[in-house]
């Protein structure tokens, strides 16, 4: 090589040099913030943790969601800490992104696990909220149908006495009539308590199935997610 190319050479050797060097301090800051991110998902797990209730459907559906939902947030985490492989790091980092890659193995069979969990729960929570709904309609209709039974035996005195205690009167109109017409919206509120619950049921039904999969379906992504960042972290596992 003759002095003239070696001269052109060495400025663009020495610019590649300053490259690589700005690159490690770009790793390291991009690691941070992959450190700080996945500290953050911490506290959110131990927040979501505390107090425990296991064994409530409603507790470990709602637990389940926000585990689903902050997820991206380690994931991020995790792509920012593993980013450079190897390259610029100290002895101690390399044992820390080691126990990461394992984790990512937990996570991603623990957020597949979670699945069933997530199918159980919904159907109990659905049983339990149509159990409510129709509990709750049932007593409204017995207490119309009660109702029902004392104006069919009750005298004309007793209706009168009746809408007095409602605010009304007779009006000069027959007790007969008056019962009839209050029987009949009696009738219609039965009707509409039925269609109400119903209505409410559906509702509830629509809302908790949605959830259902778009969290399960979230599970099911997550763990594909970890499981191919713990395939693509195989250099962090290999022993040196």
């Amino acid at each position: 090589m003759t002095k003239s190319n070696s001269d052109k050479l060495f400025p663009v050797v020495q610019e590649l040099q300053e490259f690589a060097f700005s690159q490690i301090g770009s790793m390291t800051l991009l690691r941070v913030l992959g450190y700080g991110l996945l500290l953050l998902a911490v506290f959110d797990v131990v927040e979501m943790f505390v107090p425990p209730n296991f064994m409530n459907p409603v507790w470990e559906f709602q637990t389940f969601g926000a585990l689903v939902e902050r997820v991206p947030v380690p994931l991020i985490g995790l792509a920012l800490i593993f980013y450079g492989e190897l390259h610029g790091r100290s002895k101690w980092e390399v044992l820390i992104v080691k126990v990461l890659s394992w984790l990512t193995l937990l996570f991603a069979l623990l957020f597949f696990l979670l699945i069933p969990l997530g199918v159980g729960n919904t159907v109990r929570l659905s049983n339990q909220s149509a159990a409510q709904i129709n509990n709750a309609s049932q007593q409204q209709i017995s207490q119309a149908e009660q109702v029902e039974k004392q104006l069919n035996a009750a005298t004309p005195q007793q209706i009168d006495n009746f809408l007095k205690s409602q605010g009304r009167s007779l009006g000069g109109k027959n007790p007969e009539e008056v019962k009839s017409q209050i029987l009949s919206e009696v009738s219609k509120a039965k009707t509409q308590i039925k269609t109400q619950a119903q209505a409410t049921q559906s509702t509830q039904k629509l809302n908790l199935l949605k959830n259902s999969v778009k969290w399960n379906l979230g599970a099911l992504l997550s763990s594909a997610l970890f499981f191919t960042i713990w395939k693509l972290t195989n250099w962090a596992r290999v022993s040196r």
